[in-house]
């Protein structure tokens, strides 16, 4: 088992590696694979174009490219690809790069013949149903059109206008005056969309100035349609009309609307001819398309099992050229030089990793691998393993400490659980939770092997922090007695009895109207007696122990903060940050929500009945008036008045001292620079001064002035946030106990009645 330091971040060194450049990718690979080392970017200045790697960076992204689009067409079919750890190379990246070339060329074949072969068959079953609806309707709507043809001709010899208007189909104007220019009547048939039948008539009818006839029937199952190769629901049309005028204006309004036209032929045996070789065709694309999807699924299924492998391979080594670009290139001497940080502890780690990739590659020459000193910063890096992994990034999605700072994910494995089962304080709803976390836990070899969803990968990482926070709530259940808000009494009887004896403290009927008589002053045993729950003062109750509580909890967690600046300032040996930041923090803090903390428990101890938010709110207006009924305690105005004397120094003490006493180290500091050893050149003085200039780090009192500032303005505001921002604990646990309440009294109940 790794050894661990959670509370300081791991102890970190600059290291340089000289590699020689026929190891480079090996050596590479295996330091991945062993994730202990952070490499710096040596070549900053070089944008991604003019690295040396930059080919192959181009090559991997590529291949990837054709990887997903390989991976969509699979999830189009509907297959599903298994999955198998890569523990071999069965193939290299470019035997890889070929196959990958022609399987895309050869699924971009497929798809564009079953989409040309799809829209063929989509067109013919149009046609097809165009023949069988259309014919129906073609005879008598022909038949109607040609007499009312017949009698708008009559009308012109003599019948009266009113009659002539009433019929659909309407001779124009020309037609009317001279009758040897009467146009041939026209039609078209074929299929619009349901939805936008009723626009399509009736633009057809202002187009043709009612000179038309339509004839429609519905399609009872929606049709592929050939242009978008979606499902719609269409109709099938038959339009009559008159003149070539006409049947241009119809054209373009058929073509506006979508509607897709198809040939109709007058004869009766030509139509019968036509839907016998519709059907033959449709049959023959029919076994072709089968034909072609059963070979798109073949090919799926070789490539399906490999496929995760493939990709894992090429994400690998995308990575891995990545960071070859990182390195700089020595061309005289052919190696590449890196530098990175590392964990001292994984030192020997790393030799072995580097002396196994000089033994895959056959190189003649070793890694040299040494250490470099320097005065830069390292990052934090903390040794998790699957237990503190996930409160580790509860506390980094805040923020990354600084290196070798106190690290507050060790108290985050017990705060945050415990906060959690504060506001989620039931043990039936805990024991719940408690079955789902240990199925997550005790599945976790076969869990972490699959493909899981987002909201079930999320509860798969969390797997022990949600256990911790069904434990807590079945804890803190047995404290508030709820389960699923029904109260038991495990822990002795009730300290209080009905005032008639006849009855049952649980069936006392009294008990939500004038109450229960309190009998016995011992208290209950272990958390919230039962009697409480369902009385008149069960909310009132409630609510003001869990709004004192949550308090409680934020000035203890947020003392444990302030305590843990002092170690760090103490592992730093910054006497400053002790005695100007520390100690004034903690006297503010407890000045006034401390004072608060312990007015709540000396109330729950005394039993009195002072208000707290008149003592909280007066000892600011006026400190030094007679608290009178609320006083809890002899001395108690005395001591309020110092105690905020105390958090208006501490304030000022904060801010002032600590950027004052900086600034005259600093001059103390550069004054005694002034006087430097004698030197035999000016080169030697000109290169010392430089030195001094990079070591010494710039110094400016209007920034650390401004920095503290802002410090002190935050934390004395944040003490008043953070305190009133732990209600929530409070506002959350009623919220759950009384939906509990609800979802028990109105549902469950109701459900069983």
């Amino acid at each position: 088992m790794v050894a661990m330091d959670l509370f300081r971040s791991e102890e970190m060194s600059l290291v340089q590696l000289i590699i020689p450049a026929e190891s480079a990718h090996d050596t590479i690979t295996c330091l991945a694979e062993l994730g202990l080392l952070q490499f710096k970017d040596l070549n900053p200045e070089k944008s991604p174009f003019q690295r040396t790697y930059a080919n192959q960076l181009k090559r991997c992204g590529e291949m990837g490219r054709k990887i997903r689009y390989i991976q969509d067409q699979i999830a189009k079919s509907g297959k599903t690809s298994s999955y198998r750890p890569l523990t071999d190379k069965d193939i290299n990246l470019n035997e890889l790069e070929t196959k990958l070339t022609e399987l895309e060329a050869e699924l971009l074949e497929i798809n564009a013949n079953t989409d040309r072969l799809q829209r063929t068959h989509s067109e013919l079953t149009e046609l097809q149903l165009v023949l069988h609806k259309a014919g129906v309707l073609f005879g008598s709507a022909r038949d109607a059109a040609s007499t009312v043809q017949h009698q708008g001709a009559d009308t012109e010899n003599g019948s009266s206008i009113e009659e002539a208007v009433d019929y659909p189909l309407l001779q124009e104007q020309e037609m009317q005056t001279d009758p040897s220019k009467q146009a041939r009547l026209g039609f078209v048939t074929g299929l619009i969309s349901k939805a936008k039948a009723a626009s399509f008539e009736r633009i057809i009818f202002r187009a043709t100035r009612g000179n038309m006839f339509l004839k429609q029937a519905p399609i009872e199952d929606a049709v592929l349609d050939p242009a978008t190769g979606e499902k719609v629901e269409k109709t099938v049309f038959v339009l009559f009309f008159s003149g070539e005028r006409a049947r241009t204006k119809v054209v373009k309004i058929c073509e506006a609307f979508g509607a897709n036209r198809y040939h109709f032929p007058d004869d009766p045996n030509r139509q019968r001819q036509m839907k016998s070789e519709v059907d033959m065709r449709l049959v023959e694309l029919q076994s072709t398309l089968d034909a072609g999807i059963h070979h798109r699924d073949n090919v799926f299924n070789s490539i399906g099992y490999n496929l995760e492998k493939w990709a894992v391979m090429v994400r690998r080594e995308k990575a891995v050229y990545v960071t070859l670009n990182m390195l700089s290139i020595d061309v005289t001497r052919k190696c590449l030089v890196a530098e990175g940080w590392c964990p001292v502890s994984a030192k020997p780690k790393i030799h072995d990793a580097l002396q196994r990739a000089a033994h895959v590659s056959n190189s003649q020459v070793n890694t040299i691998f040494q250490v470099l000193h320097t005065k830069e910063t390292p990052p934090s890096y903390f040794e998790t393993n699957k237990f503190t992994s996930a409160f580790q990034e509860i506390v980094e999605a805040y923020g990354v400490g600084r290196y070798q700072e106190a690290n507050p994910g060790c108290f985050t494995i017990i705060t945050f659980p415990f906060l959690f089962a504060v506001m989620f304080g039931d043990w039936g709803h805990g024991i719940c939770l408690l079955l789902g976390a240990l199925y997550l836990v005790l599945n976790e070899k076969k869990l972490g092997s699959k493909k899981l969803g987002d909201t079930m990968e999320m509860a798969y990482g969390g797997r022990y922090v949600i256990l911790l926070m069904a434990m807590f709530s079945i804890y803190t259940g047995f404290i508030y007695n709820e389960f699923f808000s029904v109260s038991f009494g495990f822990f002795g009887g009730s300290a209080y009895q009905c005032p008639d004896p006849q009855y049952s403290v649980k069936n006392c009927p009294t008990a939500t109207t004038s109450g229960v008589e309190k009998w016995s002053y011992e208290p209950y045993a272990f958390g919230i007696d039962p009697i409480w729950h369902g009385s008149r003062s069960e909310l009132p109750f409630t609510n003001s122990l869990k709004m004192k509580m949550s308090i409680l909890l934020g000035i203890c967690q947020m003392n444990l903060g302030i305590l843990l600046s002092y170690f760090n300032a103490r592992y730093f040996r910054s006497a400053l940050d002790v005695w100007y930041q520390f100690i004034p923090q903690l006297l503010f803090l407890n000045a006034l929500f401390g004072y608060l903390s312990f007015l709540i428990i000396l109330k729950w101890c005394q039993g009195s009945k002072p208000d707290l938010y008149h003592i909280m709110i007066y000892m600011f207006l006026s400190p030094t008036e007679d608290l009178g009924e609320n006083q809890l305690f002899i001395g108690q105005t005395y001591v309020q008045i110092v105690l905020l004397l105390v958090a208006l120094v501490a304030v000022p003490w904060m801010l002032f001292p600590k950027p004052l006493i900086m600034r005259k180290q600093h001059i103390q500091k550069m004054h005694g620079r002034t006087y430097g050893f004698l030197r035999e050149s000016d080169t030697e003085s000109t290169d010392l001064e430089v030195d001094v200039e990079h070591d010494e780090e710039e110094f400016e009192f209007s920034e650390v002035f401004v920095h503290q500032m802002i410090h002190t303005i935050e934390f004395v505001l944040n003490s008043v946030s953070n305190t009133a921002s732990y209600l929530r604990l409070w506002a959350l646990s009623l919220a759950h106990a009384q939906l509990s309440a609800v979802f028990y009294d109105r549902v469950l109940m109701f459900a069983w009645e």
